[in-house]
């Protein structure tokens, strides 16, 4: 019966993305600044504005601080920002805390590991390949990302690399693309197309068998980039079992095999076709003394001047910030399907290779811009602006973008501190947070293809979000949980005190006085006050604004 008043509760509270993300105020814009004087940024300014003056729509006004302070630890940490970190961005007075904002979590650990995560799934998925290493990778990405090393050379590293898959944790992306038989012609297509769709920016897969309809790609030149793979294939190695008296998995390596010669592929008319190792109309020699996949790193991240790596790169952390990128889909470039903003596109990418292809900086440039600062509230002037019915985004105002796995449960640990809820030692609390991450991405998981629509509310979600143990037991009250917090805080002695800090604790936001009048009379009618108080935390965990990043 408790569970059905949460029901009431959600209705109440003006948290539903319609009511929440529509404005039919039109605000007169102010000149824009984070507090950052870097003249790129207000290069991309001017080229994002010059897209609204063509189209004619007027920009949504700027996020307030507590949209755009969840927005960027979202994007940058992975997680919501803390209640203590709310209260003190929205009290700073300093014009330019946005920018020194950005740079403090670029700095943070976190950073680190949001980012090792979202390139592991890019890479591998979430459903890690069969004799593959995901701690592997981790550790290397970890270490890549933590040493800020240029994207080019983390690129170079991964098509070049050989070895064990943990002592050589960048053997991992190709090595989880190599399955079945390696004398199979299939054994190295699945790396071929995810290393230039990845990397590159190029679906030459659709290629393998003809030539695509609509660009330029040709089937010549899907088997001229599958041809640097050709000296690669995987090893598995087992050890004995004493206890089973079997052969069980030990580990395995990305070995170098011995090929020389061109490939050999069929035309739909049964003609038999050559293609050796061409990249982007360069060739090398395909004899067998060549190293192709060292050959192939050195003219994808060194000798490209195109700067395609980089220009992949630029695109889709674009699309991480923004919610779209400057193409749709984010990994198909090319003439065929031009950019939003090619200008914009090709300046950021001389940039960034300029930058020593600086991944923070990059991040940086991006978080400073007038378009990642405004609110994702539209109005009637902007409706238009709406990448997700298949319009040509506009950045006029910031797109919805669905919570990853990762991100919506760390979020609810920062928000409820539910991890530690009762877990009493340290280790227990962590014992608890793996327990439940594995339920989570179990749940909310799938591979990196299915991030846009991760939330889809499946009854499996939304039992786990409504009843699983995570949900329950933050709003257990038990001590070391954030409820508890909040109702033993002798600091917070009335109600309104209270329902604010369970707002800014979930939504990062304070409630509206609408909001609070509706509340106090529901919350009037629970059988006790910690009941109300547990109804309403739980009303705010589900709620559709908890869910999103906006």
């Amino acid at each position: 019966m408790r569970r059905a008043r949460f029901g009431l509760i959600a209705a109440l509270l003006t948290v539903s993305v319609g009511a929440f993300w529509q404005s039919n105020t039109v605000v007169a814009q102010t000149k824009f600044t984070t507090g950052s004087s870097d003249p790129l940024i207000e290069y991309v300014n001017e080229q994002i504005r010059l897209g609204w003056e063509d189209n004619e729509v007027t920009p949504s006004p700027t996020a307030d601080d507590a949209e755009w302070i969840r927005r960027l630890y979202l994007d940058l940490v992975g997680h919501i920002p803390p209640a203590d970190k709310v209260e003190e961005f929205l009290s700073d007075k300093d014009e330019g805390k946005r920018s020194k904002l950005i740079d403090q979590l670029i700095d943070d650990p976190d950073y680190v590991r949001n980012f090792t995560e979202i390139w592991t799934n890019v890479l591998i998925g979430r459903n890690t390949p069969d004799r593959t290493s995901r701690a592997g990778l981790r550790k290397f990405l970890r270490e890549s990302f933590a040493r800020n090393r240029p994207w080019n050379e983390v690129v170079y590293d991964m098509v070049a690399a050989e070895g064990h898959f943990e002592e050589n944790g960048a053997v991992n992306f190709i090595l989880g693309q190599l399955q079945g038989n390696i004398n199979s012609e299939e054994y190295h297509v699945e790396a071929t197309a995810r290393l230039t769709r990845i990397f590159l920016g190029m679906q030459v897969q659709c290629t393998q068998c003809h030539n695509h309809p609509f660009n330029e790609w040709k089937q010549d030149q899907f088997w001229g980039f599958n041809s640097f793979l050709r000296q690669t294939r995987r090893i598995d190695h087992d050890k004995y079992d004493p206890k089973t008296g079997q052969n069980e998995d030990d580990y395995s390596e990305l070995a170098f095999t011995d090929f020389s010669g061109p490939v050999y592929y069929e035309l739909r008319n049964g003609l038999v076709q050559v293609a050796i190792p061409n990249y982007l109309g360069t060739e090398i020699d395909p004899g067998g003394e060549t190293n192709r996949r060292q050959e192939l790193a050195r003219l994808m991240c060194h000798d490209d001047a195109e700067h395609t790596v980089g220009k992949a790169y630029v695109n889709r952390m674009w699309g991480h910030f923004m919610g779209y990128g400057f193409t749709r889909p984010i990994d198909d470039m090319g003439p065929h399907n031009p950019a939003s903003h090619p200008e914009l596109l090709d300046r950021l990418t001389d940039e960034f290779v300029k930058s020593g292809y600086d991944t923070k900086q990059l991040a940086r440039w991006i978080c400073n811009t007038e378009a990642y600062n405004l609110t994702s509230q539209f109005n009637r002037n902007n409706e238009i602006d709406a990448p997700s019915a298949g319009e040509v985004p506009l950045f006029s105002h910031m797109y919805v973008k669905t919570m990853q796995a990762e991100q919506l449960y760390d979020s609810l640990l920062v928000a409820t501190a539910a991890h530690r809820s009762g877990a009493g030692s340290f280790d227990k609390a962590e014992e608890q947070r793996e327990r439940w991450l594995r339920d989570f991405l179990r749940i909310f998981g799938g591979n990196e293809e299915d991030e846009p629509t991760l939330f889809s509310g499946s009854i499996p979600q939304a039992l786990l979000m409504m009843n699983g143990p995570l949900v329950d037991k933050a709003t257990s009250a038990e001590p070391g949980s954030y409820l508890n917090s909040v109702l033993s805080d002798s600091r917070l002695r009335n109600d309104p005190a209270r329902v604010r800090s369970l707002f800014v604790s979930a939504l990062g936001r304070n409630p509206t006085a609408s909001e609070l009048t509706r509340l106090k009379k529901t919350m009037a009618t629970s059988p006790t006050p910690l009941a109300a108080y547990q109804d309403l935390y739980w009303a705010l965990l589900n709620s559709n604004e908890f869910i999103v990043n906006h």
